[in-house]
């Protein structure tokens, strides 16, 4: 796994890449690498047969996990459920949680974690339309 390094940035932005996600391997945190002040968002990828090795618990931040790659089982508390391609999966504060890979290839995943109850606005009633020169 390479170091994350930030690409670009500007007053209002940071650019970093974790690479290729066909082939990425292991757990990076970006948070700290691109400035995030709102979640801490990392990218994570199991082998087959492999799981976190440990449960585990958060005291303010719920975590949102969505399934990019592969197949497995995840367990909050006592419920364990069947993940795949596709999932999304949110997990409230204070109970404990553990996911593994059960597919014949790796299962790569993305975690968003962030305070619970913090999201006031979103989409439409955050946004507003804006007009600016096009460099694209």
């Amino acid at each position: 796994m390479s170091e994350l390094k930030v690409l670009n940035s500007g007053d209002k932005f940071a650019h970093t890449s974790v690479g290729r996600l066909n082939g990425f391997e292991g757990k990076q945190f970006v948070k700290d690498v691109v400035g995030a002040t709102s979640c801490e968002i990392s990218f994570g990828t199991l082998p087959t047969g492999v799981a976190v090795p440990f449960y585990h618990s958060h005291k303010e931040n719920e975590e949102n996990y969505i399934i990019l790659s592969g197949a497995g089982r995840f367990q909050v508390g006592d419920d364990a459920f069947d993940i795949a391609e596709g999932s999304v999966i949110r997990v409230a504060t204070n109970c404990d949680r553990n996911i593994k890979c059960t597919s014949p290839e790796p299962m790569t995943y993305i975690c968003i974690q962030a305070k619970e109850g913090s999201l006031n606005q979103y989409t439409q009633g955050d946004a507003e339309i804006t007009q600016h020169e096009d460099k694209m």
